[in-house]
């Protein structure tokens, strides 16, 4: 299984992904681990990245994608993964597709988990206080959730018009979220 998995920032997409890591036995890919393990490992593209972010500026798709193609060439992904944090936008969806396409692994399918505004600015607030983080206040954290929604609303129709999106409902205990994700991965049986 390939799967991507999308949702705001709080909507739980890595604690769903670490649970959907053992239940469906493939690796749990977060492009911002994999730059950080890259950056660390000192490979070329690591490197690469590390120069570009000591600018202050963000890291280049080209680089982002070569570091998954690097990634997803390695023996633990011959039977799936799942793939957090990426695509964020239209051009990045666009290019991780035909990288896909390209290797012999197409993506399976796309979830999205969904989270009403106000829940996630709370559950983003709590854990910025939990974690002594005083960047992100209630205000902050809604320009954030604006811009993901400007930028990653054509990803989800991206997936959706190629059939592969399902739509979860993000809020419940963990295990009704993760329910609701194993229910959506299973195939439609055919009718008649």
């Amino acid at each position: 299984m390939r799967l991507v998995l999308l949702g705001a920032p709080g909507s739980g997409k890595g604690t769903q992904a670490a649970r959907m890591k053992e239940h469906l036995q493939v690796p749990h890919i977060s492009t911002g681990d994999l730059l950080r393990a890259e950056v660390a490992a000192g490979s070329k593209l690591g490197l690469e990245a590390k120069e570009v972010m000591a600018r202050g500026e963000l890291v280049s798709d080209a680089i982002l994608l070569g570091m998954l193609e690097d990634r997803f060439s390695r023996d633990d992904t011959k039977d799936g993964f799942i793939l957090d944090g990426y695509p964020r936008n239209l051009a990045q969806a666009d290019a991780l597709c035909a990288l896909l396409d390209r290797i012999g692994q197409p993506v399976d399918k796309a979830v999205q988990l969904e989270v009403p505004t106000e829940m996630l600015v709370e559950r983003i607030a709590g854990r910025a206080q939990a974690e002594g983080r005083a960047d992100d206040t209630p205000e902050s954290v809604r320009t954030r959730l604006k811009v993901y929604e400007d930028q990653t609303a054509p990803v989800v129709d991206f997936f959706r018009q190629r059939g592969l999106l399902g739509v979860v409902d993000g809020v419940g205990s963990m295990d009704e979220v993760f329910s609701r994700i194993i229910e959506t991965l299973r195939p439609v049986p055919p009718i008649g």
